[in-house]
């Protein structure tokens, strides 16, 4: 049984934890905007074929460059972070977004909606080192891995209310004015952030000690990236499932498509409640890489049945919906192995740099299981998942061993 943190009513300073509270509401509406931001331009795409007159490919790299933008410049903001503060980056990087967005509303082209991603990827790239350096520093221990489950679920319902939101817009009156009004939903967040900011605390900039790891080297030393490693290949795995669960079923075992779309439904389901179960037990055990390797290797199994055994079709939403549920439960004890392995006052870097995986990860894996669909070889996608899912418990169990040994070897000059 793991060891048990007792709960706590205020935080370790005396502060009511209801301050704690507000700090994650702020972060994670600002969160929320963030994946919203990154979903509403997509269910525009054949309002704006026809439009603006051009391919599905180029509409796709609108998307694509957000993404990658987002990705390329979340660690050298981390870095920006950690040197000046995380609060007027915040503020920035989602204003940035906000207006961005909105703008796109008077786009005289497709070309000029093209720019306007890229500045809104740039804004987003804010989000992920800021935000985690703030709770980091503004929640207490013993609701972090709470703080970090909400901050997940919110960015999850980002994504799932962009499209549904945007096309009732859209079809309420235009696409133009969707955008406009979508993106003025960034002004009041930027506000509120801005009138609570005294609630929202930056790092402690603590000294290195001599021979300690600073900068880069921190990016680069044997811990991090393992971690990196991590976040990249469950990454990989989870946009596998994402992009092609549907088709595998039905390719494998003459799976419905309709019922394959309610297995995917269900993975992402699981996923979105499961990181919730997940910042529960963070914060009420200490044992986090047990958790995430058993209920990670609970996934590899479910996928695998999936993928090897002819499940009764009823049956395949509920194995999906379990598969799901155990990968998101495993997100938060991750992510708070990798706060408390951040060295004093670099977390925005070390966040920046390790979370730029996860898009990464998703952008690598669709084009290889795509290949193995075309090929004829739609038994060997599940398996893949798996054996990626296998390799990031590897780079997430030697990650902590690495943080362990340092620790045991810093311990006694500390004790000096």
């Amino acid at each position: 049984m793991p060891a048990a943190i007792p709960p706590a009513t205020e935080a370790s300073d005396g502060t009511p934890g209801g301050k704690d509270w507000a700090v994650i509401g702020l972060i994670g509406t600002g969160h929320f905007l963030s994946h919203f931001y990154m979903l509403c331009l997509a269910p525009l795409f054949p309002i704006w074929r026809d439009e603006f007159g051009v391919s599905y490919a180029a509409l796709g790299l609108s998307v694509a460059l957000m993404s990658a933008v987002t990705a390329v410049g979340q660690t050298p903001v981390g870095f920006l972070v950690d040197r000046h503060g995380a609060r007027p980056f915040l503020v920035g990087g989602t204003l940035i977004m906000a207006l961005s967005v909105s703008a796109m509303a008077f786009a005289p082209s497709y070309w000029m909606i093209l720019v306007l991603a890229v500045v809104s990827g740039i804004g987003n790239s804010v989000i992920h080192p800021a935000d985690y350096a703030i709770l980091g520093s503004s929640v207490d221990q013993s609701r972090m891995g709470r703080a970090f489950a909400l901050h997940t679920f919110t960015g999850n319902l980002g994504f799932a209310l962009a499209p549904p939101l945007i096309v009732f817009l859209a079809a309420l009156a235009n696409w133009r004015v969707a955008l406009l009004i979508v993106g003025l939903l960034g002004v009041p967040v930027v506000a509120a952030i801005l009138w609570q900011s005294r609630i929202l605390q930056d790092q402690v900039r603590a000294k290195p000690k001599d021979g300690a790891p600073v900068g880069r080297q921190v990016l680069l030393s044997r811990p991090m990236l393992l971690f990196f490693g991590f976040f990249l290949l469950s990454s990989m795995a989870g946009s596998g499932i994402q992009s092609f669960l549907v088709t595998v079923l039905d390719e494998l075992w003459g799976v419905p498509v309709a019922v394959g779309a309610m297995a995917l439904t269900g993975y992402m389901t699981g996923a979105t409640g499961g990181v919730l179960v997940g910042g529960w037990f963070a914060d009420r055990y200490t044992r986090h890489l047990t958790f995430v390797v058993g209920l990670t290797g609970v996934a590899i199994a479910l996928f695998l049945a999936l993928g090897t055994l002819p499940i009764p079709h009823a049956a395949v939403p509920a194995v999906a919906l379990l598969a799901g549920a155990a990968l998101g439960a495993s997100r938060t004890p991750r992510d708070v192995m990798v706060k408390n392995a951040a060295p004093p006052g670099q977390m925005g870097k070390v966040f920046g740099f390790i979370s730029s995986g996860l898009p990464l990860g998703g952008a690598i894996t669709p084009v290889p299981f795509g290949l193995m669909l075309d090929a004829g070889l739609p038994w060997l996608v599940l398996p893949t998942v798996a054996l990626l899912l296998v390799a990031s418990l590897l780079c997430v169990g030697s990650a902590r061993s690495e943080v362990l040994r340092e620790a045991r070897r810093t311990a006694p000059v500390a004790a000096e």
